[in-house]
């Protein structure tokens, strides 16, 4: 069983597809950057900080998607999932529910 639940990984999934580096979210394509939603999760559940969650979606951008990261600005979403991770009161291990 996963230490999340179903609302953090819609709110994650939001979180992405408003960053949308591959310009696919929409409301008909909801599900296009799900392949990151477990490890960024578990990142973020291990206490990553912004630097290896930017080089994470950096990593994503360039071998997932096959994407030149620059103009796409990992670390601003990096410091914005942390930001949200924290302000939702996970960073605290409050992951489950």
């Amino acid at each position: 069983m996963k230490p999340w639940s179903t609302s953090t990984e819609n709110e994650l999934r939001h979180l992405l597809n408003e960053w949308d580096p591959i310009g696919l979210a929409d409301d008909l394509v909801q599900d296009e950057y799900d392949c990151m939603l477990a490890p960024l999760l578990g990142l973020l559940c291990r206490g990553a900080g912004q630097t290896e969650i930017g080089r994470f979606l950096q990593h994503e951008l360039e071998e997932h998607f096959g994407l030149n990261p620059l103009g796409l600005r990992p670390d601003a979403m990096a410091a914005r999932v942390i930001a949200w991770w924290t302000s939702v009161g996970l960073a605290d291990g409050a992951a489950g529910a």
